[in-house]
């Protein structure tokens, strides 16, 4: 049990997926002007990287490896996020239209996140046991949540302020984002 705290903190704060390992900027940047598109992009990137996580470890294991097929991996875990992204799309189409306008291009931009594609290369890398696979996609997906709404936070608090002509918009998003960071760097040596 031990092992899975060490995993689910190292993931969240330590090796945060965005703050880290600089994974999956373009929703972090382009969802983050707004609370509400931030939480709607952070619960769909959690969904998908949890789920596809899940599909890419069982897929890696019981059919690419014992087919000696490994070299088929990135366009078999493509598909898969691929997939689930579609089914996202579709459900917050139908169940949610304003937060699917609101993502806007973002939404489909999730099957070429980088930090979902990063995550499930990582649980093949690390050769993690299932259950290890899972809680690693899970909080992975949370600390890059975490990231996405501490990060829109400090953007809508930063649009109620003076801000130098020349550092508005995305140069003081990119300056707020490299401040948050360097705050999670902090974390590292707690684990």
């Amino acid at each position: 049990m031990g092992d899975y705290i060490v995993i689910i903190m190292g993931s969240i704060f330590i090796n945060n997926i965005i703050l880290a390992q600089y994974l999956g900027a373009c929703p972090f940047v382009g969802t983050s002007k707004k609370m509400e598109t931030a939480t709607g992009m952070a619960g769909a990137v959690v969904f998908v990287l949890t789920l596809a996580g899940v599909i890419t470890w069982v897929i890696n294991t019981y059919f690419l490896v014992q087919l000696n097929i490994e070299f088929l991996r990135t366009i078999a875990f493509i598909m898969v996020i691929a997939s689930l992204v579609q089914f996202v799309e579709m459900f917050l189409k139908k169940s949610i239209p304003a937060l699917y306008a609101g993502l806007g291009i973002f939404l489909p931009l999730i099957t070429t996140n980088c930090a979902v594609m990063g995550v499930t290369l990582l649980n093949v890398q690390d050769e993690l046991s299932f259950v290890a696979a899972v809680i690693t996609s899970i909080a992975y997906a949370l600390g890059f949540g975490l990231a996405l709404i501490l990060f829109a936070g400090l953007r809508e608090r930063i649009d109620l302020g003076r801000v130098p002509g020349p550092l508005k918009e995305t140069s003081i998003g990119l300056v707020t984002a490299g401040m948050l960071a360097m705050a999670f760097m902090g974390f590292r040596g707690m684990v």
